[in-house]
């Protein structure tokens, strides 16, 4: 082979790799912001949300979220209306609210660890108290850059908790509302970053966890940590209540404590809330 053609292959395969990388990257993303069903939506078949339930009847069953006070969460109570509310503001200002709506003002003790605060502080403030199924959910209804975690056309959030079936709930105690494992439990993210062995001691310690085996006890680290994405899920009251109150008043704690900043301290629980409730690390 000439030098002129040994140069052209080797400029082609210097090319080449990049191309495969990218395609790679593309392809993953493809999958993970779920692109074929948007566009379909969106584009091909006129997609509507589901309309609203017109029951009038509020169920056993509520939405608990964290929302920033400028968020407009009024499709909330427009589009979920048989759902009760806990719509947790935690940044809030001295300025009066602007707002019309008539749910009780909520907020947090401090604004960290991003929706695992005023997760946590619902659970608190309500153990007593709580209804058969408990929804934790981001305050953005839909949206392909907002909402790309959301499994259901247009990323709908509405729809996902319309199309919610609630007797699995009960069954099954926690589920997670996204099922693509891409990104967070592919084999690839098991080894997790987030959670090392010092951080889930950390987060663990004092825990009572008599009632899960060793999942999630302080002195048992697992080798891989992995649940799908992104701190959406739904749990029943049993399931809640299969801790005691002291262990969610330790998880806000390390929340609360923890040098880890809003984002990784949130990012920290957003691996650990399918431990906390009680299925195993992976």
């Amino acid at each position: 082979m000439r030098w002129p053609a040994r140069f052209l292959l080797g400029i082609f395969t210097i090319l080449l790799i990049p191309l495969f990388l990218l395609v790679r990257k593309l392809n993953e993303i493809w999958d993970q912001y779920n692109v074929p069903a948007y566009i379909q939506a969106s584009f091909g078949h006129g997609f509507q949300e589901q309309p609203p339930s017109t029951s009038g009847h509020v169920g056993d069953k509520i939405v608990v979220m964290a929302k920033l006070e400028d968020e407009d969460t009024s499709w909330v109570k427009e589009h979920l209306p048989t759902w009760q509310r806990a719509l947790y503001t935690v940044n809030p200002s001295s300025k009066p609210s602007s707002s019309s709506s008539t749910d009780p003002v909520l907020s947090t003790p401090l604004n960290k660890g991003h929706e695992s605060m005023a997760y946590l502080t619902y659970i608190i403030d309500n153990y007593r108290s709580l209804p058969s199924t408990l929804a934790f959910l981001h305050s953005h209804r839909s949206g392909f850059l907002a909402a790309w975690h959301t499994d259901t056309p247009l990323h709908s959030n509405t729809d996902a908790l319309n199309s919610l079936q609630l007797p699995f709930v009960q069954k099954m105690g926690y589920v997670n509302l996204r099922c693509n494992w891409n990104p967070g439990c592919e084999p690839a993210h098991r080894y997790n970053k987030h959670v090392t062995p010092e951080v889930w001691r950390s987060v663990f310690a004092g825990a009572s966890m008599s009632q899960f085996s060793q999942k999630g006890n302080n002195s048992y680290t697992p080798e891989q940590v992995g649940s799908a994405c992104c701190a959406q899920f739904a749990v029943s009251r049993e399931r809640v209540l299969q801790r005691p109150k002291k262990d969610y008043e330790g998880f806000r704690q390390w929340v609360l404590e923890t040098e880890k900043s809003d984002a990784m301290s949130g990012r920290v629980m957003e691996f650990l809330w399918h431990v906390i409730f009680g299925m195993d690390a992976v």
